[in-house]
């Protein structure tokens, strides 16, 4: 169960380093592919600031979750992931009511799914 919560840990925080990639940098090609009917075309550019912010945070997720790894003392780390973890969550049911219900599954459900992993090992 370790090495899985591991790997599922490992898999959000690449998504979140990918969203924060999409956000900060690619918001108005990927982003606007990715949030296509959720938000007009024409607002993609007069947002490009407020979304680099999101993805600096997005950011500060993954940077948490990859740091919950590399902590040697077990509950100190799994306090940590727990933490970030229900932090992705909250976030990803806040994006699916606000903005997407595709968010919910694209970011929630793989931080459930971590999280229920952590808690088995």
């Amino acid at each position: 169960m370790e090495i899985v919560s591991k790997i599922l840990i490992t898999l959000v925080a690449i998504e979140h380093l990918y969203i924060l990639y999409m956000e900060m940098f690619a918001w108005e090609t990927l982003g606007r592919k990715s949030f296509k009917g959720a938000l007009k075309d024409e607002l993609f550019t007069p947002t490009k600031g407020l979304a680099a912010n999101q993805g600096l945070y997005n950011g500060f997720l993954a940077a948490g979750l990859i740091w919950s790894l590399l902590i040697s003392d077990v509950i100190w780390s799994t306090n940590i992931a727990m933490f970030l973890l229900g932090c992705v969550i909250v976030a990803g049911i806040y994006g699916a009511i606000s903005a997407s219900r595709k968010i919910f599954f694209v970011q929630a459900v793989p931080a459930i799914l971590a999280l229920i992993f952590l808690l088995l090992r």
